[in-house]
């Protein structure tokens, strides 16, 4: 099978990835599941011509030095592709990401109406959690559209590698490329900040020097969207702090508590249909009260915070999950699979449905 059939089948099953590997035939996974194509087991010249026919030279010689590449490529005008290449058992693997060409609105996604006054703020830092897989390239993507359309700002966004392309809207947009445009995110933030952006988006603050720039960019006048792969609103800021020396981590808590404006942590579920998924959020917003939490290093009681803060647009995972298994969106052993405290879960189940543990 070429290349481009597979990609093709891909799109026309809305798959969300594509695994080539040694021993397997092509497998897609679709509503999170993998279900592989009929046909022979792939042998490792396949899975190299496969990654030939898509791979620079460039990327190639990455993978001879250091076993692995990522990049994006677009098929026509059909969709893009994330890729990442791999060496295993001494042959190659790839898994390629379906980006949607279509951008969806934050109604789509299953964000609440009040996010969106947070992405007009003149400054502070949005933060989008969760785990692998669970959907947080697609939310940013979606909330720098919405910024795009709606406002006449300078957006610049620093991608390892690019996924959703954006066109200048009512805003200009730019997009900077790890390993092509620029060597760094942080120095990519360094130089950024030269470049009279009122948003910035960085893929991922995956160093103590990404994460100092950003804080600094969030402080002094920009609006800083970044991702993390941690699950929660008080993980995410313990993270955070933790990343720094012990003798700097005041100083960053008390940064912290008046650059973070949002944090929204992410999982992607199984519907209750079994077609498609659907995300359940987390959602911090920053109050006074949080800001002391984060002040006087006492994250723990953040989630209690959440609890009480609907009134802010706040909510803990739990609740949200508790809310999507009441419209009958997901199943109750998806919820329990997920939630975070299942003694909640069971006495709210209980207090509204009579049900027990």
């Amino acid at each position: 099978m070429e290349i481009q059939e597979l990609l093709e089948i891909a799109i026309e099953e809305d798959a969300s990835d594509i695994h080539l590997t040694v021993g397997k035939p092509p497998t897609l996974r679709i509503d999170g599941r993998l279900v592989s194509l009929d046909g022979r087991v792939l042998e490792s010249d396949d899975t190299k011509n496969y990654m030939k026919s898509i791979t620079s030279d460039a990327h190639q010689q990455l993978i001879r030095e250091v076993g692995g590449t990522d990049f994006g490529f677009a098929y026509g005008d059909m969709a893009r592709f994330r890729v990442s290449v791999f060496k295993q058992k001494g042959s190659f693997g790839m898994v390629l990401r379906l980006i949607p060409s279509r951008l969806r609105s934050l109604d789509d996604i299953g964000l609440p109406s009040m996010v969106k006054e947070h992405l007009f703020k003149p400054r502070g830092l949005i933060l989008i959690t969760g785990p692998t897989g669970s959907g947080k390239t697609s939310t940013l993507a979606t909330m720098i559209d919405v910024i795009n359309n709606e406002s006449d700002s300078h957006i610049l966004t620093i991608e390892d590698p690019i996924e959703y392309y954006h066109t200048h809207k009512r805003g200009v947009v730019n997009q900077r490329e790890i390993g092509v445009d620029v060597q760094s995110f942080s120095e990519a933030l360094k130089r950024g900040l030269r470049q009279d952006p009122d948003v910035i988006l960085v893929g991922e603050m995956r160093d103590l020097e990404t994460m100092e720039a950003a804080i600094t960019a969030a402080e002094t006048g920009h609006l800083v969207f970044a991702t993390l792969h941690t699950t929660g609103a008080a993980q995410t800021i313990d993270r955070i702090i933790d990343a720094f020396p012990t003798n700097q981590q005041e100083q960053i808590r008390s940064q912290l508590s008046v650059s973070v404006e949002m944090v929204i942590s992410q999982q992607l579920m199984p519907t209750l249909s079994g077609k498609g998924r659907i995300a359940a959020f987390e959602l911090l917003v920053t109050t006074p009260s949080i800001q002391n939490l984060i002040r006087e290093n006492k994250t723990y009681r953040i989630t209690s915070d959440l609890q009480t803060g609907g009134k802010f647009g706040m909510q803990t995972l739990d609740m949200c999950l508790l809310k999507l298994f009441s419209e009958e969106k997901i199943s109750y052993e998806s919820m329990i699979n997920k939630c975070n405290d299942q003694e909640w879960i069971y006495t709210k189940l209980s207090a509204q449905y009579g049900v027990k543990k």
